[in-house]
């Protein structure tokens, strides 16, 4: 049978362009997803009366859900493409947010969430991996860019959530977001990439590929890479579920005046959006070590500065410093994952810094129940700086795999 015509290298850069506004357009949904969902907790809270501890419980349903699927998506990736893999997921986990505002009790949302979690937990591995196949075939890096797109995708997500609440019915809502992101999914879905690698499941051969990249060797790297993942989505989740907090609370601003709760975490918030849509630049400029590296120096310097602040509006440019830095850590380890681990790699990383994410709040939590909150951020700090520190034996293991 004969093979298909090669594209030219016209045909080629338009269709790796396309696949790169296409998968755009995946995490910018995949973004005002959570959005939707995170503005309209309260009001399933309290239509099925639930309690603050209820709530957290259902909520760790979809963090456990996410966390199922992930391990598992590499080789699904491996097998079935990115592409296909991105394509269905992003359909059937927009189709997916409608599921717990129909739930009639606390067990029934858990399970849908739990479902929803699954589905985003897969969504969110194969679409990083299919942004790093449109990279390799662009030439350049976007991996920031997308992850600002996600968070573009929240903040257009909660502006319109906030717009609407109590003003149209939180089911209309809802139902307009699914129909609009699941429409969206579906019209980029034929867009994206197949990886160069193709379908078929890697050999342990070629996964091994030289005596400087055996199983063990991969291992280590997969894990520590994982672990700094971890590292940094542990201080990025500090600053995004406990700066409102922490103004309220250790900083005593009221929720009410221009200065209040709010403005820590709509700094660390637009700093974080902001620092991801230049990332790009910076990673080809300066490379992936000093982007990790100097980037979480940074967050244990912004930290640092809204651990020793008195005045809210030294404590907010500390969250913004934090953000900046956090910005383009984690999209760059996910890169680096790629790049050097592929699909599976990706997937391990991600499963581990999830963990990381996912463990965070509750962790921080607890410290602040003993030693309060201010010492309890401190975790996040040390978290960063453990990051900065761990990355040179780990981009130093790298460098010899890409050598390899």
């Amino acid at each position: 049978m004969s093979q298909p015509a090669a594209l030219s290298p016209s045909s080629a850069a338009r269709g790796a362009e396309r696949a790169r506004l296409a998968v755009s357009a995946v995490f910018l949904i995949n973004g005002a997803l959570f959005a939707t969902w995170a503005v309209n907790i309260p009001g399933v809270r309290d239509g099925l009366e639930l309690s603050q501890a209820q709530i957290g419980a259902a909520l760790l349903a979809f963090g456990l859900g996410s966390l199922t699927t992930m391990p598992f998506t590499g080789g699904w990736t491996a097998r079935w493409g990115s592409d296909r893999v991105t394509a269905v997921a992003a359909v059937l986990t927009m189709l997916a947010l409608a599921l717990p505002f129909f739930m009639p009790s606390l067990l029934t949302l858990a399970l849908s969430l739990a479902l929803l979690g699954a589905l985003n937990g897969c969504l969110d591995v194969a679409m990083n991996a299919q942004g790093v196949t449109v990279e390799q075939r662009l030439g350049r890096p976007i991996i920031s860019r997308l992850h600002a797109y996600f968070s573009l995708g929240g903040v257009v997500g909660a502006l319109l959530g906030t717009a609407l609440l109590g003003r149209v019915p939180m089911l209309a809502h809802v139902l307009v977001v699914v129909a609009l992101t699941t429409l969206t999914a579906l019209l980029v879905g034929r867009a994206l990439l197949p990886d160069a690698t193709g379908h078929a499941a890697p050999t342990p051969e070629e996964q091994a590929g030289s005596p400087a990249a055996t199983p063990s060797v991969l291992g280590t790297a997969t894990l520590l890479l994982g672990g700094l993942c971890a590292l940094g989505m542990f201080a990025e989740g500090a600053n995004y579920d406990w700066a409102a907090l922490y103004f309220r609370d250790v900083l005593g601003t009221a929720s009410t005046g221009w200065v209040n709760s709010g403005w820590g975490y709509a700094a660390f918030v637009a700093a974080m959006t902001l620092g991801r849509w230049f990332g790009d630049r910076l990673r080809a400029r300066l490379g992936e070590e000093l982007i990790v590296r100097g980037g979480s120096l940074l967050t244990a310097a912004g930290l640092g500065a809204v651990l020793l602040a008195r005045d809210p509006l030294l404590a907010s440019l500390g969250f913004a410093v934090s953000g900046l830095g956090l910005s383009n850590v984690v999209p760059v380890m996910y890169g680096v994952a790629g790049h050097a681990l592929a699909g599976r790699g990706i997937a391990r990383v991600a499963t581990l810094g999830y963990a990381g994410f996912l463990l965070g709040p509750p962790v921080i939590g607890f410290a602040a129940d003993h030693w309060g909150l201010r010492a309890a951020l401190l975790l996040a700090l040390i978290g960063a700086a453990l990051v900065a520190a761990l990355g040179a034996p780990t981009f130093d293991l790298l460098r010899r795999l890409r050598r390899a």
